[in-house]
């Protein structure tokens, strides 16, 4: 089943104030045992889950060290993913280097590019901060129909219609297709999206506007872009509890 919404990053999310698209999450613990008992996600109910989980030893044994001995429970489940996932933060990135005073870090593109992307391109509005998002909701000017994000929510709302969460561009160029349903495959469209404006409606926040990039401004706002991602490391998998 091809769900609506592709799956967000986990990237600091430990800093992220209200969680999911339309930010109806109001904290991790609360997200985690959505998509495990969601029946187009893993259908797992939870209590055939706490007791798979239960009957394994070495779980067990990890779940008593953590929380003190007693029975499984979903609770201390939410509590032991939510934990693992804040502790997922992105790594030193060149443009981290770049402006710690390394001058060789990045290219003179991805220089360009970021003075665009604080300025004519108007990106920085947004995506602001360390990790390169204000965590708010704006319609972009992408979603239709009954895709309506934050809309759901505050219905009342013109501006949060079609609205959903800003993301991080902490290793973007290594996160697509882009956009909360995956409907832009890459930066270069994304890019391109941004130009157009988007749909011209009255949620579409204030900020996006036709941009009129010329091409060379469009790579260079794809060079700074890639200066976000860290080196890519290995992640091997450590040995599951028996």
């Amino acid at each position: 089943v091809r769900l609506p919404l592709r799956s967000p990053t986990l990237l600091n999310i430990a800093w992220v104030p209200r969680l999911g698209w339309d930010g109806h999450f109001h904290d991790l613990e609360s997200v985690a045992m959505g998509p495990i008992t969601g029946q187009t996600n893993m259908n797992l109910p939870e209590r055939e889950l706490v007791a798979r989980l239960a009957a394994i030893p070495g779980y067990k044994t990890a779940f008593d060290t953590a929380f003190g001995s007693g029975d499984l429970t979903t609770e201390k489940i939410e509590q032991a993913l939510a934990t693992f996932e804040r502790s997922i933060v992105s790594a030193e990135a060149p443009f981290d280097r770049w402006i710690a005073g390394d001058k060789a870090a990045i290219s003179a593109a991805a220089k360009r590019g970021f003075a665009l992307f604080n300025g004519k391109a108007n990106c920085g509005v947004c995506h602001s901060g360390w990790s390169f998002t204000d965590a708010a909701f704006h319609d972009i000017g992408v979603a239709k129909a009954n895709d309506l994000g934050r809309g759901y929510l505050f219905p009342s709302s013109v501006k949060l219609q079609h609205a959903f969460k800003t993301p991080t561009l902490r290793d973007v160029s290594r996160r697509g297709p882009y956009m909360h349903d995956g409907s832009v495959a890459n930066l270069a469209a994304v890019i391109d999206l941004y130009d157009r404006g988007g749909i011209d409606r009255p949620s579409r926040d204030n900020e996006i506007r036709p941009l009129n990039l010329q091409r060379r401004e469009k790579d260079d706002l794809i060079a700074f872009l890639n200066t976000l991602s860290s080196a890519a490391k290995p992640y091997p998998m450590p040995p599951l509890p028996r």
